[in-house]
């Protein structure tokens, strides 16, 4: 039934245990899987009065950033290449993980989006709120939730 499943992940370990399952789930279903990693945007460096700036400041937040990006999805590689099931990955930047996930399945021609909740509950999801939630109430693909 689903042929293309893409897994967000943010290298947590509810992440990491969500796509575990989620290859075993695309081995079952003979099913290939994208891992996207969405990588925050950096932070605008202030170079005005008073601000403190550094070139160096800039690129070496970027690099890593770029370092930890690919560490997560180096650790996805290995989960599909344990399991033998054709796995890729992909890194987009931004602020909005959410948005950047239910774009990336679209245009994956993903059929399935499978990711972990984060459990967050009460006070701190009011205010936290959560990005699987966010994708639940807005994508149009099936979402498979792990908790």
């Amino acid at each position: 039934m689903f042929k293309h499943l893409l897994v967000p992940t943010d290298g947590s370990l509810l992440s990491v245990a969500a796509l575990t399952r989620a290859v075993s789930f695309a081995k079952d279903a003979g099913a290939r899987i994208t891992v996207l990693y969405v990588e925050p945007t950096p932070p605008v460096a202030y170079d005005g009065v008073g601000g403190l700036s550094s070139a160096h400041l800039t690129q070496d937040l970027q690099q890593r950033l770029d370092g930890l990006a690919q560490e997560i999805l180096g650790t996805a590689q290995v989960i599909g290449q344990q399991a033998g099931v054709p796995l890729d990955t992909l890194v987009r930047v931004g602020d909005q993980p959410y948005k950047l996930i239910i774009q990336t399945a679209q245009t994956q021609d993903c059929d399935l989006i499978f990711m972990a909740s984060h459990g967050r509950r009460g006070v701190s999801a009011l205010l936290l709120g959560s990005e699987t939630q966010m994708v639940l109430t807005h994508s149009n693909i099936p979402v498979l939730v792990y908790r």
